[in-house]
């Protein structure tokens, strides 16, 4: 069961840190797909640095409320981006359905190795 959580919580923390950086070096194109969801620009300056908090609090374990911080934040994060692909009908939201799936199975079974 460790080697599971530590495959799907890996996988789970290299698509995060992939999706920082498209949104880091590919800056203006990440600013017009959050526009076409609804966002305002701030959240392209905001997104990638805590997904790479969020990915270091997992990946420490250095304290366990700022673990569950970031994967309370993910969660809420992956739910926003499906509904604000849902309705406002830019790609399909499957992606941040698969990354939800991912980042609910890395912590069921996070808490089921550490307790």
């Amino acid at each position: 069961m460790k080697i599971a959580y530590w495959i799907v919580t890996g996988l789970f923390c290299l698509m995060m840190l992939a999706g920082a950086a498209i949104e880091i070096f590919a800056f203006g194109e990440s600013v017009k797909m959050l526009y076409q969801l609804g966002f305002p620009e701030f959240i392209a300056y905001v997104l990638p640095v805590t997904k790479i908090a969020g990915v270091i609090a997992i990946l420490t374990g250095y304290s366990n409320t700022l673990k569950e911080w970031a994967y309370a934040g993910f969660f809420f994060d992956f739910v926003l981006a499906a509904l604000a692909h849902y309705f406002s009908g830019v790609p399909s939201p499957i992606a941040a359905i698969v990354m939800l799936v991912l980042l609910m199975t890395s912590y069921t079974l996070g808490k089921k190795v550490y307790g």
